[in-house]
């Protein structure tokens, strides 16, 4: 049996305007006739070389072939007391051969964490009134409508809250700057590859949180508990690395302990969302350099208690810290 075509997404540059170009054209003109005609279908390599240049894009190859493209701008909104830089998608494309298998989704969310580490804290979009299906689609990803006009509807969502983590020691001093935001009752869930850096960083939220003894991995004991100073929450660490599904997770009763701590399950994506509809979610993730030890870690807020997640950070950002800003 030959193996699936593997999917590889990258930052375009200028020597790719050629391939992007192909993929706009091919996605742009393979949609229904709408009038006027998609601007996508006017792109040239001159036009996406210069868009690169003035922001950057993402381009998707499966098996070597351009298969998928987005590009982004990046502009500043002064609509808010405190004005914030802005990342636009343009001309977010799938070539036909290769839709219905995820890449536009793959792409949108490394575009997200790209322009979140460049400082952006909102996306926004145009989507065509005439192509419901494409708001649906981006609806699902969490975009919500922002204007109607006559031919387009506006949709953005706030980007994941972005830290360029370089050292064990920084990671560290992320956990304890979060210690400064987290509440009694909240949920935080952290993913990350083995050795990324998830109990170091709850190591640091313990210590920020004035935690009793040592924070350490509980994979065996599946669940460790960790009183903290007077006034601030327990901290309850979770390892999940071993649980099938949620109704493993109920076993440890976390409901009980819920209320009055700040419960940190690792390896919880897919599996944690049940206990809390308000939850953080943590993402670290390497460099892509074996010899470079710098981790990107991004936090993204779902529920009333996390939105304005941008505005709560800012509030308490320390300077000089990890904060990418």
């Amino acid at each position: 049996m030959s193996a699936e075509p593997q999917l590889d997404l990258a930052l375009a540059v200028e020597a790719d305007a050629p391939a992007l170009v192909e993929v706009i054209h091919a996605a742009f003109g393979a949609r229904r006739v709408v009038g006027p005609p998609p601007a996508g279908l006017s792109e040239t390599e001159a036009s996406v070389a210069k868009a690169l240049r003035d922001g950057f894009g993402i381009i998707a190859r499966v098996g070597g072939r351009p298969a998928g493209a987005v590009l982004v701008g990046i502009g500043m909104d002064a609509s808010t007391d405190l004005p914030a830089a802005v990342a636009h998608w343009h001309r977010v494309s799938v070539h036909p051969d290769f839709q219905r298998h995820g890449i536009a989704t793959s792409m949108i969310g490394l575009a997200e964490e790209l322009a979140a580490l460049r400082g952006c804290s909102f996306a926004q979009l145009g989507v065509r009134i005439e192509f419901p299906e494409l708001l649906e689609w981006w609806r699902r990803l969490g975009y919500e409508i922002l204007s109607r006009g006559d031919l387009l509807l506006q949709v953005g969502r706030e980007l994941p809250v972005a830290f360029e983590v370089p050292t064990a020691e920084d990671m560290t001093r992320l956990g304890e700057w979060l210690a400064r935001v987290v509440r009694a009752g909240d949920l935080v869930i952290a993913k990350g590859e083995l050795g990324a850096g998830k109990t170091t960083f709850t190591q640091g939220l313990g210590r920020g949180l004035g935690v009793e003894g040592p924070v350490v991995s509980p994979t065996f004991v599946l669940s460790r508990v960790h009183r903290a100073a007077e006034g601030r929450p327990t901290l309850v660490h979770v390892d999940a690395y071993r649980l099938g599904d949620g109704d493993e997770l109920d076993d440890i009763d976390l409901d009980e302990t819920a209320a009055g701590a700040v419960t940190l399950v690792e390896w919880g994506e897919g599996i944690a969302e049940r206990l809390n509809s308000d939850r953080l979610l943590m993402s670290i993730e390497r460099s892509g350099d074996p010899a470079d030890d710098t981790r990107f870690v991004f936090f993204r807020g779902e529920g009333e208690r996390w939105e304005q997640l941008h505005r709560q950070i800012e509030s308490v950002a320390p300077t000089g810290g990890p904060l990418h800003d």
